[in-house]
């Protein structure tokens, strides 16, 4: 798979080629269980992007290859269970066992890990 200036060269190469065959030429191809070929638009732009100039955000610090963002909103649930994650546990390296104070306030409730402050982030 072509990056950089090298991608950016290929692109202007190549000219009024389809969009199929610009992806298949940098590179940008893998091949199913099946044996056919799959074309791998999304990382291609997102190569081209960069080659350009263009940062889509930190890139897979990590995370693995992609996966969902955490985004810091949670929902009661219909039994009236308040669940945070997995992802935002380990992100604090919160292990099972781990005990903590509910302490509520107005329109909020926070979380104190036994032992700690209010100040502890």
């Amino acid at each position: 798979m072509l990056t950089g200036s090298d991608l950016l060269a290929k692109v202007k190469e190549l000219g009024d080629a389809t969009k199929s065959e610009l992806v298949r030429e940098c590179g940008y191809v893998s091949t199913k269980k099946d044996g056919s070929e799959r074309l791998n638009f999304t990382a291609f732009y997102e190569a081209l992007l960069e080659a350009k100039g263009v940062s889509l955000g930190e890139s897979g610090q990590g995370r693995g290859k992609g996966g969902r963002k955490l985004s810091f909103v949670t929902k009661v649930q219909f039994n009236g269970n308040l669940l945070v994650g997995k992802a935002y546990t380990a992100q604090l390296g919160l292990e099972p066992g781990d005990e903590f104070e509910i302490k509520l306030g107005r329109k909020q409730i926070k979380l104190l890990p036994i032992g700690g402050t209010d100040e502890d982030e």
